[in-house]
């Protein structure tokens, strides 16, 4: 990228959690995009496998880990170093957004991150029951800790691809489809004028549908779990209970889904893993694809954005999930997995820029069942893009670095606005920041639903009334 802009100035230190995939590719998006002191940028990760890049620029590492005992005693005299206002960009594994957004904020610094994260052992622990490992419940803790202590520092809560960027993607989608649907519509200014715009548009759910394509030089081996973005987030959320937004327009719910007792209760979740939960959904690429009802973040806090209600009542709320085609040696890697219990392998390894042949990765958003019936609309960034435009990275990395880049920029022009989430962020402005690095942004209508084809050979228990049911896109 020739001239690249500079979207702001940190004037305290720069203090990054995480260096694995994302937080390497985050490093050059850094360097171009902000103003900051050089000597009070920090790097800080349990493993020092990719230090020469820091080392090769000058830059701090603290070669550690971060935990309860610890985070504070690390951290306060980083995120406070040489005065000004400090910046946490948290891209690890295994340590909690609460606490850390927490005390970034109690020392008046910016924090942002891309999951809301425990730590260590959470995802892993059979003494809690299934409610509780739930991304429901993790948005809940950080929706608790904006309750307590309203306003202040800015802290941007899950800002990567998705969840993050597909929020903005819908608000662009709905517009583009209310639109095209001749519905008379003034720019929506709250979040209840969006709710209504989406329940006039008719809009039944969205999918966070993603095909990637990219695929590697050699095969996946046996024993190794392959991904392109981080394979220990990926297998956490991926052993977690599958988690949807739940909307008004469903009639039946599969026999091990759960509601909740408390919160927005705008998501269900089923007794079952999601990385070993299929669902019937649409991209341009692949077209009708079997994909992962993977828990994410913004299933639940999309659902919850565009509820309508009348006092206590919902009247109105869009069913949301994700829809996840990882690539083929993720998704090889999850059948062995699965076929020895949900048992991750012994080594883990994410696809480079330099192993990747060819391939882009595809995510969008399809918001289905209105006059129209689906609308797809995202990014098509393809390797070739990728490696033309930022360094260390794959193009699934380069949709999360970008928007975490996006988010941080919002932070520095709004840096008293509290805990946010990225469907609360200025859409237009996040999208022109980002954009730039996502390749071809575009919007597809199709005719296709989860009734095309069925029944097939064998019956099914299908409903023909409505095709946009999730008893018809769940893969029973």
């Amino acid at each position: 990228m020739t001239n690249p802009p500079i979207h702001g100035q940190i004037t305290g230190p720069v203090v990054m959690i995480g260096f694995g995939s994302i937080g390497k590719g985050m490093l050059p998006l850094l360097e171009r995009h902000f103003t900051f002191d050089r000597s009070r940028l920090v790097v800080i990760d349990p493993s020092d496998k990719d230090r020469k890049l820091l080392d090769d620029r000058g830059i701090r590492f603290v070669h550690s880990g971060l935990t309860p005992e610890n985070y504070r005693d690390i951290l306060t005299p980083l995120l406070t170093a040489g005065g000004g206002q400090g910046f946490c960009v948290n891209l690890s594994v295994d340590t909690s957004s609460r606490d850390i957004m927490e005390l970034s904020r109690e020392l008046g610094a910016l924090y942002i991150d891309t999951v809301a994260e425990p730590w260590l052992g959470f995802y892993f622990d059979k003494s809690k029951g299934p409610e509780a490992r739930t991304n429901y419940a993790l948005r809940e803790i950080i929706l608790d800790a904006r309750r307590r202590n309203p306003g202040g520092p800015t802290a941007v809560s899950c800002c990567g691809a998705n969840p993050g960027m597909v929020s903005w993607l819908v608000k662009q989608a709905l517009l583009n489809l209310a639109k095209d649907s001749g519905i008379a519509h003034d720019e929506p200014a709250s979040r209840e004028e969006w709710a209504a715009l989406m329940s006039r548009v008719g809009v039944k759910g969205i999918h966070i549908a993603e095909r990637d394509t990219q695929r590697a030089t050699s095969e996946k081996p046996m024993g190794v779990f392959v991904n392109t973005w981080s394979v220990e987030g990926f297998v956490s959320e991926g052993v977690q209970p599958a988690e949807l937004g739940w909307g008004t327009h469903e009639t039946w719910m599969p026999a091990n889904g759960h509601g909740h007792e408390t919160g927005s209760r705008a998501a269900i979740y089923l007794l079952q893993p999601g990385a070993d939960t299929r669902v019937r959904s649409w991209t341009p690429t692949a077209q009708a694809q079997h994909a992962f009802l993977v828990t994410h973040n913004e299933s639940i806090s999309i659902a919850d954005y565009f509820s309508v209600r009348e006092g206590d009542t919902v009247t109105y709320r869009p069913t949301c999930h994700y829809a996840y085609h990882p690539c083929n040696e993720a998704v090889l890697s999850l059948h062995e997995m699965f076929g020895k219990a949900g048992k991750p392998q012994d080594t883990f390894h994410i696809l480079t820029e330099d192993e990747i042949v060819d391939g882009i990765d595809e995510l969008g958003v399809l918001l289905y069942g209105h006059g129209k019936n689906a609308y797809w609309y995202g990014s098509q960034l393809s390797i070739e893009e990728t490696r033309a435009l930022a360094p260390y990275q794959n193009a699934t990395g380069l949709q999360v670095t970008s928007a975490v880049l996006a988010g941080m920029v919002w932070a520095l022009e709004n840096p008293q606005a509290g805990i946010v989430e990225a469907d609360d962020l200025d859409f237009r402005r996040c999208l022109e920041i980002q954009t730039p690095y996502l390749g071809p942004v575009i919007g597809v209508y199709t005719d296709w639903t989860p009734l095309d084809g069925r029944p097939g050979f064998f019956p099914e228990d299908i409903d023909t009334s409505d095709p946009w049911q999730f008893r018809n896109i769940l893969v029973h």
